[in-house]
């Protein structure tokens, strides 16, 4: 505003210069207030700033206890958490060696099973055949062909921009429903036979989640995930066309996802460790008291 647009007797007022004042008053007001309150009562007696001094080394002595004490239950504890850690892992050892040997076992019943069926056709090519046949497609028995391999991985971990090293951000996974939807689709495909991981598929065959792991039939399988499947010389081109090909592109776009499809044409699928057979059952009769009217 200038001077010409002041109106007639209107107060002139201007703004606080506060650089001036900063180096006018260089001090902060509280300092004078100190000193005013030392002129007048004069300086805090000894025995004040003695109690200080001590409520100070106090308080300093408890923090330092604590930080020991602290340290010392951290220390002790840590012998335990090592123990406990190094006994799951034997734990995990041994279960896991224990389960290759079922393995080797049940491989070697399977084989003599195998050999005691030869044994009941009587050498009969035909009957071998279908049985062969019948076990393919059941499962139990390993099979090898063309076909296409699907591939799906999770996101990859962000880069943080400022170290340049993988961050602990939570990264977008595959799920056991994609892998479902992929397998059911392959299925609608009209492939013959399926595996996830080298582990192959039967009709009783389940896909869940247990935390972050990836289960197929109680089996463990991680990251990338390689559905492979046996089928007729357009498979792929009629998976690409399913309902489960078109989602998997959307979780591409929106969450990072791996997902990516291939032709083989030497795919070998092992044979199921085993089929949890289901029988049915008669319902019982009614109760007497419930008869119709």
């Amino acid at each position: 505003m200038t001077q010409a647009s002041q109106r007639p007797g209107e107060e002139r007022r201007f703004a606080p210069d506060f650089l001036l004042e900063l180096f006018s008053n260089p001090l902060d007001p509280g300092y004078a207030d100190a000193a005013a309150r030392r002129a007048t009562y004069g300086p805090k007696p000894p025995w004040r700033r003695r109690g200080a001094l001590v409520l100070r080394t106090m308080a300093l002595a408890a923090v330092g206890f604590l930080l020991v004490v602290a340290w010392r239950e951290a220390a002790a504890a840590e012998p335990d958490r090592t123990s406990a850690h190094a006994g799951l892992v034997d734990e995990v050892k041994t279960a896991q060696e224990r389960t290759d040997e079922l393995q080797v076992q049940s491989d070697r019943l399977r084989q003599e099973v195998r050999v005691q069926q030869q044994a009941a056709l009587g050498g009969s090519a035909e009957e071998l055949a279908r049985v062969r046949e019948r076990e393919a497609a059941a499962g139990l028995a390993p099979v090898t062909g063309s076909g296409v391999v699907v591939r799906l991985a999770d996101a990859p971990v962000p880069i943080d921009p400022t170290t340049g090293k993988p961050s602990g951000a939570e990264v977008s996974r595959v799920l056991d429903v994609d892998l479902q939807a992929v397998v059911n689709g392959l299925w609608a495909a009209d492939a013959e036979a399926i595996s996830i991981n080298g582990q192959r598929l039967t009709s009783t065959s389940t896909i869940r989640t247990a935390g972050h792991a990836v289960l197929v039939d109680f089996r463990p399988v991680t990251s990338p995930y390689e559905v492979s499947a046996i089928g007729p010389d357009n498979l792929e081109a009629r998976f690409k066309r399913s309902v489960a090909a078109a989602s998997m592109r959307e979780l591409v776009d929106q969450y990072g996802l791996g997902f990516s499809t291939r032709e083989e044409s030497g795919l070998r699928l092992p044979a199921s460790p085993g089929t949890g057979l289901r029988y049915a059952r008669p319902a019982g009769s009614p109760s007497p008291s419930r008869g119709v009217r």
